[in-house]
């Protein structure tokens, strides 16, 4: 026991003694490590023409893992694609001389107010253009100094770099233009906006964007549209649509509409003569993403998925990551099921599939924010023709898609319109590279399909499909075209698929002008909005516009045409389409005045138990809804938001206010 006591003494008088502040000498002032210059590790910095910089920076930044988490760092890292390519990279290595700045001997140096105040003064439009504010970390006056106060160029080796190119390059033909040039990359959210505003700054007399929504996640659903007079409807000029990206993996599509986009403004501006006059005649919408929440799971599944050796394997565990919405909503399950009421009234006398309204019950139920705008969008615009793009097999699918068999077995299902789908179907099966070829067949249509086209009740029966609610809500007549079994094919193939869709795209478009189109006007000239004009054999109406225009799309031949409107007499005319018509035929009616027969307006309006066409959303639940859903973000001021402040707000940090022009 003395023996233990004994060490335990020897252990306690040999440990150092505590620090006590009343005995003069015991402790020692804490000498702090003074920063070092240290490598630059920054991937975006790696181009500086010092290889030395110092943490804590200029900032505030404490470490390299401090800078690289900040808004300041990621505004650098995506300069290029946010301002088009302009002023790159002068801003990134602006930022870069702030951010890690040069290191020499133990010293900061600083980078000179001069060169701040030119690249300022040559970029700070850019940054206008965007709405974006001139970024505060570089302030010229606060984080850069003069010549005489010892300061370094940070473009210095830029400049001697494009002083040489200019040498080289003296007979060299000028730059393509960046905005127009198709980059075959795949766009990120923030760069596909970036693009599209570009391309409406680019061609701004044929070319406007417009905003039909945000996503679930506040993701503006941003469309781009080009005609001769954009943003206005011209009296018989047809408008159609193109929509992307519905399902968030089924990616190819998103990036051949943002291709179509740039080649229509470069085609538009060097002259090219089949591009100009269907700018001129034709109001083109493209929506490239309906899905932008959806997109972004989809590349982060990607990316998790790169270099996996059981390859295979998890192309199948991904095959529908990010299909959905920020919801888990499948946007093609989500538009109102009127192809069910069309089949429960087939058997009525005076049935119709057209105009059906949307029923009440519909909107109790979860309606996706980006199926409304939708919705919305195409309610509100006389649409004639429309496609929208998918992956997973290589067919152009046509309503319906909802099969008229009791037990929904994959039967064919035809619309009253067959021939008229068909005939737009084989319109893009037919000049895509390979669709119409058999030996290019994939997916599971191989077995039903014919020369790439096929019924899409035939091939895969559902309801609540986008196409099926264009064709009996609207005027609008809609195919679904998908584009390969790749869902997300890999980047080296994006060229692939642009050359191989590129003229099918423009063709469809064209498509727009086949059939008929006209003016209902009474005996004064009046224009008559919303008179039905309709064929003998097709049990499917079209109506007038806001001016009394209309377009019926019809195949080549002879049809018995008829306009009609409630307090009017029916006129019908003969009218004969030759086979190479190119041009839609202008048949125009007049109309004379008679006595409204009994219940002619319900008949012409509303469908009994379901209310008017014009009924939409009647108990505001939609916006119950998202109000209830929106618990993180304040709706009035995320809308009031610039369409790429969404990129920059991350989860639980700062939001980055210097970036808004109003604070």
């Amino acid at each position: 026991m003395l023996l233990v006591l004994l060490q335990m003494l020897v252990i306690v008088s040999s440990a150092p003694r505590r620090c006590d502040p009343g005995i003069r000498g015991l402790c020692r002032p804490t000498v702090e490590e003074k920063p070092k210059c240290t490598d630059v590790l920054l991937s975006y910095c790696d181009d500086m023409p010092y290889t030395q910089t110092m943490f804590p920076n200029i900032l505030g930044h404490k470490t390299r893992e401090d800078a690289e988490a900040g808004a300041e760092y990621l505004l650098m890292s995506v300069v290029e694609s946010l301002l088009g390519g302009e002023c790159n990279p002068e801003i990134r290595m602006l930022g870069c001389s702030v951010v890690a700045p040069r290191c020499e001997k133990e010293k900061v140096l600083k980078p000179c107010r001069s060169t701040c105040e030119v690249v300022r003064k040559k970029c700070s439009h850019a940054f206008e253009g965007i709405d974006m504010a001139w970024p505060y970390f570089l302030d010229c006056d606060r984080f850069f100094v003069s010549d005489q106060e010892g300061c370094y160029d940070p473009l210095e080796g830029l400049r001697a770099e494009q002083d040489i190119e200019d040498v080289d390059n003296m007979e060299m033909p000028p730059p393509e233009d960046p905005v127009t040039t198709i980059k075959f990359s795949y766009h990120s959210n923030a760069q596909m906006i970036s693009t599209l505003k570009k391309i409406e700054d680019r061609c701004s007399d044929v070319a406007k964007t417009y905003s039909i929504g945000r996503s679930m996640e506040g993701k503006e659903l941003l469309v781009i549209e080009f005609s001769n007079n954009p943003g206005e409807h011209e009296l018989l000029e047809p408008e159609m649509k193109y929509v992307g990206n519905m399902h968030g993996n089924e990616v190819l599509g998103r990036e051949l509409l943002i291709y179509l986009a740039q080649y229509l403004c470069s085609e538009y501006l060097v002259g090219n003569e089949r591009i100009q006059t269907l700018i001129n005649t034709t109001r083109i919408h493209i929506l490239p993403s309906m899905n932008p929440d959806g997109y972004e799971v989809a590349v982060s599944g990607a990316q998790d998925n790169t270099g996996d050796d059981e390859e295979e394997s998890h192309r199948y565990d991904s095959w529908n990551i990010g299909r959905n919405n920020a919801q888990n909503v499948d946007l093609n399950r989500n538009f109102p099921d009127l192809t069910s009421i069309v089949y429960s009234r087939r058997r009525q006398k005076g049935y119709r599939t057209d105009h059906i309204p949307i029923p009440d019950y519909y909107w109790f139920g979860k309606v996706a924010p980006e199926t409304y705008a939708v919705m919305k969008w195409i309610r509100s615009i006389p649409f004639v023709l429309s496609a929208n793009f998918h992956g997973g097999d290589l067919v152009v699918s046509y309503p319906y898609d909802l099969s008229k068999h009791p037990l929904e077995h994959n039967i064919i299902s035809s619309t009253p319109d067959e021939q008229v789908f068909k005939f737009l179907a084989r319109t893009y099966a037919s000049a895509h590279g390979t669709m119409s070829s058999e030996s290019a067949r994939c997916g599971p249509s191989r077995s039903n399909s014919e020369k790439g086209i096929i019924n899409g009740a035939q091939w895969s029966s559902f309801s609540g499909g986008m196409q099926d609610f264009n064709y009996l809500h609207t005027n609008c007549f809609e195919v679904t075209v998908e584009l390969g079994c790749d869902k997300f094919p890999p980047e080296e193939e994006l060229f692939i698929g642009w050359h191989e869709n590129h003229e099918a795209l423009i063709t469809f478009i064209e498509a727009a002008h086949r059939g008929i189109k006209g003016i209902v006007k009474d005996e004064e000239g009046n224009a008559i909005k919303g008179a039905r004009i309709s064929v003998r054999g097709i049990r499917h109406d079209v109506t007038t516009a806001e001016n009394g225009d209309y377009w019926r799309l019809l195949t080549p031949g002879i049809h018995i045409v008829s306009a009609s409107a409630p307090g009017y007499t029916r006129v019908w005319k003969k009218v004969h389409l030759p086979p190479r018509m190119q041009t839609a035929g202008r048949v125009d009616f007049v109309l004379q005045k008679a006595v409204l027969e009994p219940d002619m307006q319900e008949e012409d309006d509303s469908i009994p138990s379901m209310g008017t066409y014009d009924r939409f959303d009647p108990y505001n639940q939609y916006e119950r809804y998202t109000l209830m859903a929106d618990l993180s973000l304040n709706r009035e001021e995320r809308v009031e938001k610039p369409w790429w402040w969404s990129y920059f707000v991350q989860p639980g940090g700062p939001a980055p206010t210097w970036l808004l022009k109003h604070n």
